[in-house]
């Protein structure tokens, strides 16, 4: 029959002490903040951010080397494919390290999560490392690979 009068007796003590000082400022600093940071464009911010954690930046398949010998490869083609994670992401080409413009040499193809990388009429300068890069909000992946024109 003690801890009854107690266990009154301290939320009365605590609980208007706690109501005027905790919830008022604090607590009203921390509902500012919520709604300014996620709240101002609620219908892309949360589900965006979250697609980014949910899903991870990945290839599902790594671009692989082509070897062509010049005589069979002169006027051929090559492409490189890539299979990316997830289908949203942005993929970008490049050559020994310097960005790949599409044009009627290079085409870029991309279906879903299946990216390629066409070189039409190929010929013995276009050897060389070939990178994809593959980009998500702030997230960045590559895979590289050589094209090899074996001369004769």
């Amino acid at each position: 029959s003690e801890a009854k009068p107690q266990k009154e007796e301290t939320p009365k003590g605590i609980s208007p002490v706690k109501a005027k000082k905790t919830p008022s400022p604090a607590d009203a600093e921390r509902r500012k903040l919520r709604p300014g940071s996620g709240g101002e464009k609620p219908p892309e911010e949360p589900p965006f951010t979250y697609q980014l954690k949910a899903v991870p930046l990945k290839f599902v398949k790594e671009m692989k080397d082509i070897v062509l010998k010049e005589a069979e490869s002169v006027g051929s083609s090559a492409i490189f494919e890539v299979l990316i994670s997830p289908s949203t992401a942005i993929t970008s080409w490049m050559k020994d390290g310097s960005n790949i413009r599409e044009s009627p040499k290079h085409k870029f193809i991309a279906d879903g999560k299946d990216r390629k990388l066409h070189i039409i009429d190929v010929q013995l300068s276009d050897a060389g490392e070939y990178t994809c890069v593959l980009r998500l909000g702030n997230k960045e992946k590559t895979s590289t690979a050589k094209l090899i024109v074996e001369g004769i």
